[in-house]
């Protein structure tokens, strides 16, 4: 098996180079990120090996998960064999596993182009939450979305948790960053999207609202304080999620997976 030079060494300047990824300060230095876990590994090797510059996996590793290996050798990507010990210096999510993987932008002006001709695309209002980034991510990815858009003031894309959360999803949709609000809207609206905002006081129904037939752009706050005013008042609608129990409220990610799926089989009901 031709793998390239190992990283035997935890103290050695390449791990220290790699350990550096970790804040995002030496990622937008470096211009790459951390890619960690069997999951997500093999989606950025599948579906975005461009992107790729190294892969770390340790013997349990490659012995568990052979097909990530050999997919990366098949695209000529350098492979590292390394020890546990050098894993446990470079993350603690791995679970052997390891890419470097260069930093993919989409920023104001990728956008008319991300969303043309789309049908389905969530907009997340300043989301800093790591975990719900990605899990909205992951959400928008398998209910068949065609884009997700961060806004100016949300979480970074590629700091760790995001792409943990993310599941692979990250390289397999484009995930537009960077953008004011009323500019995603105005683009979002002369692509013919409805705009659509997730609110628990909406005047619509999330299960019945004939709104969800067409193509949609779903837009959501942040879990602490909601949509802003501004952003309500440039939806086209107030849709809300029922809550049929005694549950407060439903996290941004939730109500952004609910809101999703209800668009999605709204669109494959139509003939």
């Amino acid at each position: 098996m031709p793998i390239a030079q190992p990283a035997l060494n935890p103290r050695s300047d390449r791990v220290a180079t790699l350990r550096r990824l970790a804040s995002r300060q030496g990622r937008e230095r470096a211009g790459e990120h951390l890619v960690e876990g069997p999951q997500a590994v093999r989606e950025v090797v599948r579906f975005a090996a461009s992107r790729v510059r190294d892969l770390y996996v340790t013997d349990d590793a490659r012995d568990r998960w052979p097909e990530i290996v050999r997919e990366a050798l098949e695209h000529d990507l350098y492979v590292h064999e390394t020890t546990p010990e050098v894993m446990d210096r470079l993350s603690g999510d791995a679970q052997g596993v390891l890419a470097v993987a260069r930093t993919h932008l989409l920023g104001p002006d990728d956008l008319p182009g991300a969303v043309q001709g789309a049908r389905l695309v969530v907009v997340c209002e300043q989301v800093r939450d790591p975990g719900n980034a990605g899990t909205i991510i992951r959400a928008a990815d398998a209910a068949g979305a065609d884009a997700v858009v961060l806004t100016a003031g949300s979480v970074e894309v590629h700091s760790p948790k995001v792409v943990r959360s993310s599941a692979g999803s990250l390289f397999h949709l484009p995930v537009v960053t960077g953008v004011e609000v009323g500019d995603a809207v105005a683009h979002l609206r002369r692509a013919g999207l409805t705009i659509l905002a997730a609110d628990g006081g909406g005047e619509h129904d999330v299960e019945t609202s004939p709104l969800l037939a067409g193509p949609t752009a779903w837009v959501l706050g942040t879990e602490a304080q909601g949509l802003s005013a501004r952003a309500r008042d440039l939806a086209d609608a107030v849709v809300a999620v029922p809550l049929r129990g005694r549950a407060e409220s439903l996290n941004v990610a939730m109500a952004a997976t609910v809101c999703l799926y209800a668009s999605s089989r709204a669109h494959a009901a139509q003939p």
